[in-house]
């Protein structure tokens, strides 16, 4: 076995004609740009009109943040990989990847959790939310997101690259914990031990998020106020969770259950639908549903194309 941080691994190559690679190319790059600009433009919207100052837009900017993040774990190594065929990564570069990646899923779980809970006291306890969401407690939920996330990754991230490797090809284009796990030839208990550990953590999380809607239903279905705040603020948040679940699932059942050789391209796209869809889907569906930030990125585009057109 050997165990060098500057080894190289093997990836899964796309293994198609110079044609369908620069076809990719040019789909992945649309991709990419169109997705960093529509979470900056949120961001960026969010930021500059002091209207929106509010505890759910600072998440939703946060959210923004993470879905870049995530990304751009995925698209630069890709489209490096279309220009140049070339599917070789360093260990140390893959661990590297790992970390930011498992570090936006984290996070995105977290994310969603602390956005459930704002909504909860918003629409539930109405009366004691400027109380209870005062900017410090704001402050210390979004601190509680990326250091909770960066430190679960952190902890993953280094059980994995004390493990001795005994292979060097991961049957993906990208690099993910259970992959290069698998590539080790010593004892994976204390992996496993952690990554159940994991999935009870944001098992809990999914389950607090569950609970929170029950109480959102129920206070939705007594007033008409709050089910007009529930369609404006909690769909989105909701469809939001389902997007990045159902593509998370795809990517862990690619990891457990696929073994045949045959359609890996398709199998790949599958696997990547989490570091894809959500990130490109979630600010579209959140500039859309939330009133206060669609009629702001209107009034602030009609704004510039008539001052571009006086000019």
């Amino acid at each position: 076995y050997y165990k060098s941080f500057w080894a190289p691994v093997e990836q899964l190559g796309l293994n198609d004609s110079l044609t369908n690679r620069q076809i990719y190319f040019a789909f992945a790059l649309m991709s990419y740009l169109f997705t960093v600009s529509v979470n900056l433009t949120l961001i960026i919207t969010i930021s500059l009109d002091k209207t929106l100052h509010e505890p759910i837009y600072i998440f939703l900017c946060s959210l923004c943040f993470n879905e870049i993040c995530g990304a751009s774990s995925f698209y630069p190594k890709l489209l490096h990989d279309l220009l140049t065929n070339s599917y070789v990564i360093t260990y140390t570069a893959c661990l590297g990847q790992m970390f930011v990646t498992y570090s936006y899923i984290f996070s995105e779980f977290t994310s969603l959790t602390v956005m459930a809970y704002d909504r909860y006291i918003a629409i539930c306890k109405p009366l004691q939310y400027r109380m209870l969401m005062t900017a410090q407690k704001v402050a210390q939920l979004l601190m509680l997101t990326w250091c909770f996330s960066v430190f679960e990754t952190a902890v993953g991230t280094v059980l994995t690259a004390r493990l001795p490797l005994c292979g060097r090809h991961i049957p993906k284009i990208f690099c993910t914990n259970w992959e290069v796990v698998k590539l080790s030839c010593s004892d994976l208990t204390l992996n496993n031990i952690y990554a159940f550990m994991l999935i009870f953590s944001h098992l809990s999380q999914t389950a607090l998020i569950m609970v929170s809607y029950v109480h959102l239903i129920r206070a939705a279905i007594r007033s008409q106020a709050d089910r007009r705040k529930f369609m404006q603020t909690c769909l989105p948040h909701l469809i939001t969770l389902l997007v990045f679940t159902t593509s998370l699932m795809f990517d862990t059942m690619y990891s457990r259950y696929s073994g045949g050789s045959t359609m890996k391209a398709l199998q790949n796209a599958l696997a990547a639908q989490f570091l894809v869809v959500p990130p490109l889907v979630n600010p579209i569906i959140y500039g859309l549903n939330l009133q206060q930030i669609r009629s702001r990125m209107v009034h602030r585009f009609t704004h510039r194309t008539g001052t571009f057109r006086k000019n």
